[in-house]
Formats: structure tokens, C-alpha cells, sequence
């Protein structure tokens, strides 16, 4: 059984920074393209940010962009998001999602295109 485990999450003050990881189980993710999404509260679920199998690609949504950066250690079968300069806007749930076949790097933006998800991590900005 696949499993995506994410942690990391929680208060945080305007500002500040949080690192999410998402440990996956029952399968190796080492050729999967993998993302990161996140649902703020009464909102759709939005792309945050994706990395290729080999970490040599990656993909952010604007409005993380220069903030974020989302990077995986293989041997360890995790991905990470790092997030700093957090601003209340980034107060939401966040998933860990990943790609059951192939190392393709397009449409990384697109929840449709993965077949992993997590259960979820919140994350709250406020002061």
C-alpha cells in the first residue's frame, strides 16, 4: 500500500519559515516527478511547487516563487518544501502528491496528472 506521509506543519508568525516533508512508503518514488499543492480555507486545492525525478527540474507557483523551494532526497524516499518569508496568504492545508509512472516533468501544475496523495499538513500564518 502506497502511503504519503507529510509533517512539518503548524503555527508560524508572519515572517518566519517552516520546512514540510513528505515521506513516502510502499514504493519507491526515485523516478517520480513529485509536488507539492495546497488548499487555503473556502478555496480550491492550488499548485505550489514540483521537482523532477532527479531534482534537476523544478516548477513554482508565482506566488511562492522565491520563498519556496521544494527539493527530495531519493535515498530516503522524502520530499521537502521549505518555506520562508511566509505571509498570511500561505495559511492552508498542503499535500504531498506524487506521479505513479514515468519521469515526464509536464503539466506538473495540474492535480489530475498525480496518483499519490497525502493526508494533508496545515499550515497557519499569523501573528
Amino acid at each position: 500500500q502506497v502511503q504519503l506521509v507529510e509533517s512539518g506543519g503548524g503555527l508560524v508568525q508572519p515572517g518566519g519559515s517552516l520546512r514540510l516533508s513528505c515521506a513516502a512508503s510502499g514504493r519507491t518514488f526515485s523516478s517520480n516527478t513529485m509536488g507539492w499543492f495546497r488548499q487555503p480555507p473556502g478555496k480550491e486545492r492550488e499548485f505550489a511547487a514540483a521537482i523532477s525525478w532527479g531534482g534537476d527540474n523544478t516548477r513554482y507557483a508565482d506566488s511562492v516563487k522565491g520563498r519556496f523551494t521544494i527539493s527530495r532526497d531519493n535515498a530516503k524516499n522524502t520530499v521537502y518544501l521549505q518555506m520562508s518569508s511566509l505571509k498570511p496568504e500561505d495559511t492552508a492545508v498542503y499535500y504531498c502528491a506524487g506521479r505513479r509512472s514515468g519521469g515526464y516533468f509536464g503539466l506538473v501544475d495540474r492535480s489530475t496528472t498525480y496518483d499519490y496523495w497525502g493526508q494533508g499538513t496545515q499550515v497557519t500564518v499569523s501573528s
